[in-house]
């Protein structure tokens, strides 16, 4: 029985080995990731909208509700709201997390890009609760 004990110890402390936690998001580094998304959003405080959505104050936003923006039926019909979770599922592959999303950017693989890209639209506003 200590023999097995022993073992579930040590399989716990690889299993924390193996999975650092990630460093902390950096909103600074998040705004050189967005430069990808630049292309067709912005975080302008006017609130234009680009060939997509301005995404200024997105977090925590519901989706589809940008002003002025004409987003697709699969996008209006969504429950979503833009948390850290959704919005890292969708940066991270857009079509698989809402198919039908008009939005043509195939995503941004790594997670802490990921996390730096959201810790930079949370530094460009927060939708109220």
């Amino acid at each position: 029985m200590k023999y097995l004990a022993g073992l579930t110890s040590i399989a716990m402390l690889a299993g924390s080995a193996a999975a650092p936690a990630a460093p902390p998001a950096d909103a600074a580094a998040g705004a050189v990731v967005f430069k990808k998304c630049a292309a067709c959003h912005s975080v302008d405080p006017s609130g234009r909208n680009g060939l997509g959505p301005n995404l200024r104050g997105v977090v925590n936003r519901k989706a589809a509700e940008a002003p002025g923006f004409n987003y697709s039926p699969a996008m209006k019909a969504s429950a979503l709201v833009w948390n850290d979770r959704n919005l890292a599922s969708f940066l991270a592959a857009p079509r698989q997390a809402l198919p039908g999303t008009k939005m043509i950017f195939i995503g941004l693989s790594n997670a802490q890009d990921q996390a730096n890209v959201i810790a930079f639209l949370r530094q460009n506003g927060t939708a109220k609760k």
